[in-house]
């Protein structure tokens, strides 16, 4: 779930890289130089935002990507990476249709047979509605901080018929046209109730007994790491709330679920047990719901870990699989 102050963020990108875009917003991260062949995975690495996110706001030379420097450094050591863009605020069906199109349009670029899809809060369901109607274009999932089992703060904000009036004002009808505009995509449909719907709670139980998966724990352990289909998956989270005072931003949005939870067994928005997906890497990484994507502006805290490298290390995890 990513909110308002991404979309307003503009910073200097750090890295040497080219970015290519297509007309379905699909984005094609090439480096300048190719350092190693680290990252070099068998089959394209595709990303996906989470709620509220983007591609890149702002240009090549003075803009912000959503997943802050992490495509340039995984270009840089082999890898082949492209960036999706769906609708900020929608359900998890539309948005997942609209990522099927431009997974299609990668799949047709490269001649590749498959795809390795990640997703970040909303994207993690968002990459799971490509297997499930697509199983065949898959080659693995990754839900970093994913939905996959829902965020209480959603089901709240539903409850509450004050806070969700206020968010579908600035959200649905400002800050999500905006951030569509900036991207080129005005098109693209936004829907706050839909959004939260299907990252709440109660929408994500009714959309996995729909679609199940044997990828999905029943309980707070591990899921079944490669299914019957062959796909892999993966998952990883945080458990943390204020790492960077700094970051006004991140240090505000993350106090939400604390507040729904009670607890700050959570990185701010999502409980670290509904992230948990196949293989989970790690579920308490000294990081917030932004910092396990680098944002903003790759603030962190201290002794936290650099999410550039988390995701530069498992790149290399998929291709040592022969992914």
């Amino acid at each position: 779930m990513k909110l308002t102050m991404n979309a307003l963020g503009i910073g200097l990108i750090i890295g040497l890289s080219t970015m290519s875009a297509s007309a379905s917003g699909l984005q094609k991260v090439s480096a300048n130089y190719v350092s190693s062949d680290y990252a070099k995975t068998k089959y394209p690495i595709v990303f996906n935002h989470g709620m509220f996110g983007f591609t890149r706001l702002g240009t090549q030379s003075f803009g912000m990507d959503y997943f802050y420097q992490i495509l340039p450094d995984l270009a840089r050591n082999g890898a082949n990476v492209y960036a999706t863009q769906v609708s900020p605020l929608e359900s998890t069906e539309v948005r997942g249709e609209q990522l099927l199109q431009q997974v299609d349009e990668v799949l047709a670029l490269t001649g590749s047979s498959k795809v390795n899809l990640i997703g970040h809060s909303h994207g993690g369901p968002t990459i799971r509605y490509i297997e499930i109607v697509a199983p065949q274009k898959v080659a693995s999932l990754t839900a970093v901080a994913g939905t996959i089992k829902g965020s209480k703060v959603a089901d709240d904000l539903l409850a509450n018929q004050a806070a969700s009036s206020v968010m579908t004002v600035l959200g649905q009808y400002l800050i999500a046209p905006i951030i569509t505009i900036l991207e080129g995509n005005p098109s693209l449909s936004n829907s706050l109730d839909r959004s939260l719907k299907s990252i709440s709670e109660k929408g994500s139980t009714e959309f996995n007994n729909k679609y199940p998966s044997a990828a999905i724990p029943t309980d707070c352990g591990q899921g079944q790491k490669v299914t019957t289909n062959g796909v892999y998956h993966y998952s990883w989270t945080g458990t943390a709330q204020i790492t960077n005072l700094f970051d006004i931003a991140d240090t505000a949005i993350s106090q939400l679920a604390p507040l729904s939870y009670k607890n700050k067994d959570n990185d701010g928005l999502v409980s670290r047990c509904n992230t948990h997906f196949g293989q989970v890497i790690r579920d308490n990484y000294n990081q917030s719901h932004l910092d396990e994507v680098n944002l903003i502006l790759g603030l962190k805290g201290l002794f936290a870990p650099d999410p550039v490298v988390l995701f530069r290390q498992h790149a290399n995890r998929l291709k040592l699989e022969g992914l």
